[in-house]
């Protein structure tokens, strides 16, 4: 269960803007969480805080295919990104890094920026606390879970590794 105040973006949210080329010299999580979002929002470094919901609309991680974008989300405190949809490379590299994703557009056009929200990830049951709608995600299949639950793609292999 996440449950955390909501931090929310429009439509075609690219990874650019996610992590801006400029930043890119370091694949260090804490140094990419400093500039995240930055060039969309200056704000997003001072008012994100640990276990916060990111919201956004529609193509969410466009744009490049740099794994660095869904580093510096996890990295800056947020706990799970919920968009109408998702560009498919951000998708895959979310998943592989850990940061818990959710498709459902309904929500994603409903919250509003500081509602907060209770999120069951292996259900797809989202609770907007603030105003009492729920919302119903497509939830990840089991083994999808195990990888975000693992912290990302590596560390579930070690752990299955580690286990034969």
């Amino acid at each position: 269960m996440i449950q955390g105040k909501v931090i929310k973006y429009g439509d075609n949210i690219d990874t650019d803007v996610i992590i801006p080329a400029r930043y890119l010299n370091t694949s260090d999580p804490a140094e990419l969480a400093k500039y995240c979002m930055k060039d969309l929002d200056e704000t997003f470094t001072e008012r994100v805080r640990p276990g916060d919901i990111m919201v956004a609309g529609r193509n969410f991680g466009c744009g490049s295919s740099r794994e660095h974008a869904p580093i510096a989300i996890k990295a800056s405190g947020i706990s799970l990104v919920i968009a109408e949809t998702f560009a498919r490379i951000f998708y895959r590299n979310a998943i592989n890094i850990g940061l818990p994703i959710l498709e459902c557009p309904e929500a994603a056009r409903d919250i509003a920026e500081g509602d907060e929200i209770r999120v069951d990830v292996k259900s797809g049951k989202i609770e907007n606390m603030t105003t009492g709608k729920v919302y119903q995600a497509e939830p990840f299949p089991e083994f999808m879970q195990e990888i975000m639950k693992s912290d990302g793609l590596i560390e579930y292999v070690r752990g299955r590794m580690a286990k034969s």
